[in-house]
């Protein structure tokens, strides 16, 4: 098993499942046991993670998991306002939990300013930065409340584009002072709560870096967010997988711009090639300094993690808010 041997040479910090690898509420919380056997009994959890966000993006929801609520697109949930926020955010918490998952991509900290956004949309809890921060937080808080940790995404913004980054490498525009009002405010507002986990946008940010998309740049992640927000805490790579990568940077240019972006733990959705190319190219480019610093924050972040999947399955909960 391709994956067995990944974890075992000691590169993966955890998995992330998808619609692909749910066959059933019963099924998944299976796999997450036997994936979890795969890290030693006794060391942190593994991170087992999921995109259960809302509407178009909830991996466990009916017919194929009966158990699990059907949730609104986050511009819906948001007329909830923060406190039934905080209560959903709970109960799809204590929903992830009972199956075994620690750790959801979840919320989105985009803020939704351009219609013709064809990846965001409705993904997002409002069009003003208030909006996003008030109710974005709030979902957090209650995931937190269930023992899963949270991910503000995509950092420092993907709402004001008009191209899927899952197809190519969007462009964005705008000056530093524009960025730092909107773009910026939502994840200013999660470092100051503590979020534990940001994911990068693949997203160049013309104003900071004209050539190199956020998850790379050696500008974007060291300057705004760990110098200018003064977060010390994990980042995560969005899907390396995606066109805006995978089309531009080939292997050995992603891994030396993840170094040079300061970035944590990269995502790699399907192929576990990949991700073993990449430890391999990490290996030669790894300055040892950012080696020490990533495999400190990915060791808190760790720590922070509930096993859930040491245990065995509980019922899944009924959603109520």
């Amino acid at each position: 098993m391709e994956l067995a041997r990944f974890v075992r040479s000691g590169a993966a910090a955890g998995v992330v499942l998808f619609a692909r690898n749910i066959a059933g509420t019963a099924e998944v919380a299976e796999l997450i046991r036997e994936l979890r056997a795969l890290w030693p009994a006794g060391g942190p959890p593994p991170l087992v993670a999921v995109d259960q966000e809302g509407g178009l993006v909830q991996r466990l929801k009916p017919p194929r998991c009966p158990e699990f609520t059907a949730l609104p697109p986050m511009r819906e949930a948001a007329r909830m306002g923060p406190d039934g926020l905080r209560r959903l955010g709970a109960g799809v918490g204590r929903q992830l939990a009972a199956v075994g998952f620690n750790l959801d991509f979840a919320p989105v900290l985009d803020v939704d300013t351009n219609p013709d956004n064809p990846i965001i949309g409705a993904r997002a809890f409002g069009a003003t930065p208030e909006e996003v921060v008030a109710h974005g937080l709030a979902f957090a808080e209650g995931l937190a409340d269930a023992g899963v940790l949270s991910c503000a995404k995509h950092f420092p913004g993907h709402g004001d584009t008009d191209v899927d980054s899952h197809l190519a490498l969007p462009t964005l525009r705008h000056d530093l002072a524009r960025l730092e009002a909107v773009e910026l405010a939502p994840f200013a507002a999660a470092v100051a709560h503590g979020l534990p986990l940001v994911m990068t946008a693949h997203i160049v940010y013309a104003a900071l870096d004209a050539e190199l998309p956020a998850t790379l740049s050696p500008r974007v992640v060291p300057e705004l967010l760990r110098a200018a927000l003064g977060y010390d805490d994990a980042v995560v790579t969005d899907d390396l997988e995606m066109k805006a990568i995978a089309d531009g940077f080939g292997v050995e240019a992603v891994a030396r711009g993840v170094v040079a972006a300061d970035v944590d733990l990269l995502l790699v959705c399907r192929e576990v090639g990949l991700a073993e190319d990449l430890a391999g190219a990490l290996a030669h480019v790894s300055d040892p300094a950012h080696e020490a610093r990533a495999a400190s924050r990915i060791a808190r972040l760790r720590a922070r993690a509930t096993d859930h999947a040491a245990s065995a399955p509980r019922e899944v909960p009924p959603l109520l808010v």
